[in-house]
């Protein structure tokens, strides 16, 4: 299992963000949680395979139509062994 942590910047608060990445995680089988941070981004954990993690990666890059990435930041961090991915209030 692997287990990120990423932030991501740009124009992703307000434009169905969170939900988007709780939809995509599920369909890749992630464990985790997404938030809204007060500086504007978006933060998340995401554990799995290493392949899933790494499709899952590849669409924060992009995100939600709506959305307009700028930067996405990834370190590595103990896997927790969750089973569900939650969206997190602010």
């Amino acid at each position: 299992m692997r287990r990120v942590r990423v932030v991501v910047t740009g124009s992703v608060q307000g434009v169905g963000f969170r939900w988007s990445t709780q939809t995509v995680a599920d369909k890749y089988g992630l464990a985790g949680w997404v938030r809204n941070r007060s500086d504007g981004a978006v933060e998340a954990e995401l554990e799995g395979s290493p392949e899933a993690v790494d499709s899952m990666l590849a669409w924060l890059h992009k995100g939600p139509p709506s959305a307009s990435v700028s930067h996405v930041d990834v370190i590595e961090v103990p896997a927790k062994g969750e089973t569900e991915f939650v969206v997190e209030p602010h």
